[in-house]
């Protein structure tokens, strides 16, 4: 079973992040990922990047991922 750690450092290693939190119990995770590539992205082509970096472990790992992706403006602008 995944743990968030891991959860966490599949995506930090695919995707570069200012901000990335991640929660869940091994197959449900909910993740607030916050990077530049995210700029000028629709919600979903943010996402797809997202299962880019996770790759696989999308399909085998991880059941279910809930994300709230923000460009750092918006995080900054939500104040994180």
């Amino acid at each position: 079973m995944i743990t968030p750690e891991q959860l966490r450092t599949y995506i930090g290693q695919g995707l570069p992040c200012e901000e990335l939190r991640i929660s869940g119990d091994g197959q449900h995770f909910e993740a607030l990922i916050v990077s530049g590539v995210f700029t000028g992205k629709s919600r979903v082509q943010r996402h797809q990047l997202v299962y880019q970096a996770l790759g696989d472990r999308m399909r085998v790992e991880v059941h279910a991922l809930s994300m709230r992706t923000l460009t750092p403006e918006e995080w900054r602008q939500s104040g994180g």
